[in-house]
This record gives structure tokens, sequence and C-alpha cells, in this order.
């Protein structure tokens, strides 16, 4: 699968582990993924008060939900990553388990704390939004 994306980086900005922009060549076909919850297939929160365990599921389902739409994480070209906690320690603990999805492919990404996620015991959330070549 070829991906419609290209990273910009710009040394004149601090050295950080995504891109600080990313940019498309038209025609392209774009996929929004909805915030991937840790949730199982019976639509349960998985890995209660487990921060690093959370964001694997997390990111098994963005995986699943990108593949759904025929795409890949290769593909993506914004994240959004939300962490229910004020305690940076948590939000790097979910950074580094969502680089580990990620590899070489760094899209621009927020992370960010807030106060509470949509499911009961949710610590994390991952949303998304893909390009590809527009088939046509």
């Amino acid at each position: 699968m070829t991906s419609g994306v290209r990273l910009v980086r710009d040394d004149r900005l601090a050295k950080v582990d995504y891109a600080y922009a990313a940019t498309t060549d038209a025609p392209l076909r774009s996929i929004w993924v909805a915030g991937a919850c840790p949730l199982d297939a019976d639509g349960a929160t998985v890995a209660v008060g487990d921060y690093a365990g959370q964001t694997h599921q997390v990111m098994r389902n963005l995986i699943s939900a990108l593949e759904s739409a025929g795409a890949a994480l290769t593909d993506v070209v914004k994240t959004t990553v939300y962490v229910a906690s004020s305690d940076q320690k948590d939000l790097v603990t979910v950074w580094n388990v969502y680089r580990e999805y990620m590899g070489e492919h760094e899209p621009p990404s927020t992370l960010l704390g807030v106060t509470v996620l949509g499911y009961f015991d949710q610590l994390v959330e991952v949303e998304a939004v893909a390009v590809l070549p527009d088939a046509k």
C-alpha cells in the first residue's frame, strides 16, 4: 500500500518524535477515525487502571478501524491522544506505547491530559485522520 502522506520536519524547531506538519497531494480519499477506545469485542473496558495496557488495546482497535477503511498506520496524517490524567508521567507512558505502534511513521500529533473520557474506567483514547491516494 502506497501512502499519500509526506511528513514535514523543520530544523528551526525543537527535535521531537513526531513531524510538525504533514502534506498530501489531491486527489485523495480521506478517512476520519473516531477515537479508538480501550474496549474489547464485547464492549468492556480492558486493563482497568493500567495506562500502558489500555494504550495497547486502543492502538490495536485503531489499526482495525483503519484496516476496515482500507488504510494503515502509515496513512495517518494527524492524531490526537487523550489521557485521563493530570500527571505527566501517565501521558509519557501512553505516548511511549503509542510510539511503539507508530514506528518510523511520526505524523503530527497532539498529546493531552483530560479530566474524564466517555467509558467507565477509560484512561486513553486516540483519534486519527488518514489519507489514501484516490482509487479513481
